[in-house]
């Protein structure tokens, strides 16, 4: 789902999902953009720390930053909930703080809005549809929404150049552009967003490869390297082994959830 426009600089998209009775097994989230919130609505989340082989942990509700190492979920089958993918204004406008704080971790969503994550939990729950729960999120959000402070122009600006240029933008041209020297950008950035400008167009064109290999017309692997930006397909499989931790040969026979607009009429997206 898209937001309303009153949260559309704070908040990307939301996804509802439910599967139930499928293999257990382990989900991959993948690097982007954003920075992802889960509220389970039925069993605790199971995610490890991204890029970790370590135990998983349960989260009722979780909150995680950026990230360029995949974060594995633990399922038994069964999974039920909504993600809501934030800005790095969202971040400062929603959770209160800069994305740079969470990078690379997955914590609990408790204290981080002002609305009770638990009481959030409770009001998706009860609504009867996907549409009555992406209502309730509209609301909520609106109403936490507004915490003070903001990035200096410039890093909203080289911001914006990466990620609009679908990550193909150098970094010498965005330190010349908004006028600082490429180590103070990497510096100030990094502080901000939690990832290097350099690491930030990696994962921005990542995330195009997968979007484009999510479709059901799919381009061919060597189509895909081609527009987003890769060397070639041999580039395209490495830059997947390193941040999704398999070719995506691999990943698209192998990944154990459908993608949600191929689920069952219990999986919702909007």
């Amino acid at each position: 789902m898209t937001p309303p426009a009153r949260l559309a600089p704070l908040v990307a998209h939301y996804s509802g999902y439910r599967y139930e009775g499928l293999p257990p097994g382990t989900h991959r989230g993948l690097p982007s953009p954003y920075l992802t919130v889960v509220l389970s609505l039925g069993a605790p989340t199971r995610a490890t720390q991204p890029g970790r082989h370590s135990d998983a942990a349960g989260f009722p509700a979780l909150a995680g930053g950026m990230h360029t190492r995949p974060v594995l979920i633990e399922h038994d089958g069964d999974q039920y909930g909504v993600q809501i993918s934030l800005t790095p204004q969202g971040a400062r406008s929603l959770l209160g703080m800069p994305a740079g704080e969470l990078a690379s971790v997955v914590v609990p969503l408790d204290g981080l809005l002002r609305t009770r994550a638990a009481e959030l939990t409770e009001r998706l729950a009860e609504a009867r549809s996907w549409p009555a729960r992406f209502a309730v999120l509209d609301e909520v959000l609106s109403g936490d929404a507004g915490r003070p402070g903001a990035p200096p122009d410039e890093l909203r600006h080289a911001w914006r150049l990466i990620v609009g240029s679908g990550g193909l933008a150098r970094v010498a041209d965005i330190a010349a552009e908004v006028g600082w020297s490429r180590r103070h950008l990497a510096a100030r950035f990094t502080a901000e967003y939690g990832l290097t400008p350099k690491e930030t167009a990696r994962v921005v064109r990542f995330q195009r490869s997968k979007r484009l290999l999510s479709r059901r017309d799919r381009p061919s692997l060597a189509e895909v390297a081609a527009v987003c930006g890769f060397y070639d397909q041999a580039h395209l499989a490495r830059e997947w082994n390193d941040l999704c931790g398999c070719p995506p040969s691999a990943w698209l026979t192998g990944d154990d959830l459908p993608f949600i607009q191929d689920g069952d009429e219990d999986a919702g997206g909007r």
